[in-house]
Order: structure tokens, then C-alpha cells, then sequence
């Protein structure tokens, strides 16, 4: 894994006006993502995971900010230029039932993007479809049936098939497993693990399971109503969670061993409305260990260690 980040995000946001009121869905965003890294996006519903990862691909248009790819500046492309770059990005829908087209066949689906580009002939296009079916551990043979035969596992693993035949260098896997059967899900989490290491794959891991997210990322991001609360790398984090909106999330990863010295933090109140967010800390309103000057503050993400960072006014927090 390289120190040099493939992907640089710096100040996203993204507002929306609905009927006349300001939504706030992303502010002030900004992270790296070194060539060859897993970086996990966690948080509640709401948080704004799925506009962070679709603003990057400029599936939706970011309101401001830089994002960068290998040096190059997205948000200013033209649509042409940008159709280029995204044989380079690719995106890893969450629901398998949904991304994958009824009225097309498996081959249909996977060479789509390959004819889009105008990467090889018809035959060559085909043979890397039935290459990417058995990366993702399906027959060739399926290039020939629709999704509708598929079960939800086999449909996601299509969709990964489909991410892959463009070779790209970055993914965004959006909830890739949560539509799923929890027996299906260990299965794609382990086939995503051993294709981000055959391929060196740079990746966007989209997910609330706190588990799934340990298991397969390098660094995470925590986020909630569209500002990031901590970034630390997965062995700190889980290990050393500083901020309180972190620690609570942990605590409600369910365990088969109980442990008594394990503190339950239960976060009482509803997510706000972005239309109406706090004043200072947007976390306030629900923080077990909040401050009277955390309604005036807005605490900006900082360094409290090697490569940890949160926005907490507080250090005091043992």
C-alpha cells in the first residue's frame, strides 16, 4: 500500500433546497485514500455515507468541494472526460435486485460498460465477461441467463463481476452486503477481501456493520449528519475510539462472549434533521458527555495522535 493517495477529497458538501428549506447533507468533508487502502464510511442512516461515495463519482454533483483521482480534479471534468475517468472508478450498488437490468442478459450487463468504452471487439468483451463471472465464482455459462434467475447472493456477485471488467483502480462498495442473508454475507466479504488483494484495489467500504468493517478495512471514517467525528486506522479505532459518537456505535456491536467491564452507551433522541442541524456540535443534542460550550463550538477535525484524528472539543474523556 502506497502513502500517496489515489483518491483526495477536500471540503464536499452538498445542499439540497426542498420546498424552499436548505438541506445540509455534507459539510466540510475532507480525507485521503492511499493507493491500494480500504477505507471503511460508517454511521448511522442519514449520516450521508452514500452521497460521500456518489459525489466522488459524480453520480450526484457535489454543491462545492475538490475531489481528486490520481492528481486529476473530477469535479471539473465534462461529461465526456468524466466518462473516461470512470474506467478507472467503479461503483458496487447496494441492492443486488435493483442495479442489475431485468431485460438484459448477465453477458449484456457485464460488457456494457466495455462497449460504452469502446474497449475490444464483441468476442473480446465476451471472454472478459466470462473471466469476470469466474473471478466472482460463478459459471461462464451464466453470460447467457437473466437476473431474475440469480439468488441475491449470485446477483451481487454480479454486480462485483460488473465492477471488474473495466479494471478498475477504485471502488466504491456501497453497502455491498446488507441487502443480503447473513449466511451470504461472509461469502461476498471474503470473495471483496480476496479480490482488493489480488488486484490491489483501492476501495470506498460503505457499511453501518461496525464488524464487517473491521474485518476488512485499513482506516475508517465516522460519520454523522454529514460531518466526520473521527478518523483513526481500524486497530485504533476499535481499540481507542475517542470520540463519543464512535464509542456508542461500538458499544452496540452485539458479542457472543458478554463482557461485564464492557460500558453500553445508548444513544437516546432521533438522528436531527439535516434541514434544521444543531448550532455547534451537531452530536451535542445526543452526546453523553456534552458541554455547555459544545452548543457554541463547531469542533473542526484534529490530530490527537498518529494518524487519529476527531472533532470533539473535549480531551478529557477517558
Amino acid at each position: 500500500m502506497s502513502n500517496k493517495p489515489l483518491v483526495s477529497v477536500r471540503d464536499l458538501t452538498k445542499h439540497y433546497v426542498s420546498r424552499g428549506v436548505k438541506l445540509s447533507i455534507l459539510e466540510g468533508i475532507s480525507f485521503d485514500i492511499a493507493k491500494g487502502e480500504v477505507v471503511g464510511l460508517v454511521g448511522e442512516s442519514g449520516s450521508g455515507k452514500t452521497t460521500i461515495g456518489r459525489s466522488i463519482l459524480r453520480l450526484v454533483e457535489p454543491s462545492s468541494g475538490s475531489v481528486k483521482f490520481d492528481g486529476t480534479e473530477l469535479t471539473t471534468l465534462s461529461a465526456s472526460q468524466m466518462r473516461q475517468a470512470r474506467r478507472r472508478l467503479q461503483y458496487i450498488f447496494q441492492d443486488p435486485f435493483a442495479s442489475l437490468s431485468p431485460r438484459m442478459t448477465i453477458g449484456q450487463i457485464l460488457t456494457e460498460g466495455l462497449k460504452i468504452q469502446r474497449i475490444g471487439t464483441s468476442a473480446e468483451r465476451l471472454e472478459r465477461a466470462r473471466s469476470a463471472l469466474e473471478e466472482v465464482d460463478l459459471p461462464a455459462e451464466s453470460i447467457n441467463r437473466y437476473a431474475h434467475e440469480f439468488s441475491g447472493g449470485q446477483r451481487q456477485r454480479i454486480g462485483i463481476a460488473r465492477a471488474l471488467t473495466l479494471a478498475p483502480e477504485f471502488i466504491v462498495a456501497d453497502e455491498p452486503v446488507s441487502a443480503l442473508d447473513v449466511s451470504i454475507q461472509a461469502q461476498v466479504i471474503n470473495l471483496l477481501r480476496d479480490l482488493q488483494q489480488r488486484h490491489d484495489l483501492t476501495m470506498l467500504f460503505i457499511s453501518h456493520d461496525l464488524a464487517v468493517v473491521e474485518y476488512i478495512c485499513d482506516r475508517v471514517i465516522v460519520l454523522y449528519l454529514g460531518r466526520i467525528m473521527e478518523i483513526a486506522s481500524s486497530a485504533d479505532l476499535y481499540a481507542r475510539p475517542q470520540h463519543p459518537y464512535t464509542r456508542a456505535l461500538l458499544s452496540a456491536i452485539p458479542s457472543l462472549k458478554p463482557d461485564a467491564s464492557r460500558k453500553r452507551q445508548i444513544l437516546t433522541g432521533d438522528v436531527p434533521s439535516p434541514a434544521n442541524p444543531p448550532s455547534g456540535c451537531v452530536f451535542r443534542t445526543r452526546c453523553p458527555a456534552v458541554l455547555s460550550a459544545c452548543a457554541e463550538t463547531v469542533p473542526h477535525l484534529r490530530e490527537i495522535g498518529p494518524g487519529q484524528y476527531k472533532a470533539c472539543i473535549r480531551d478529557d474523556l477517558d
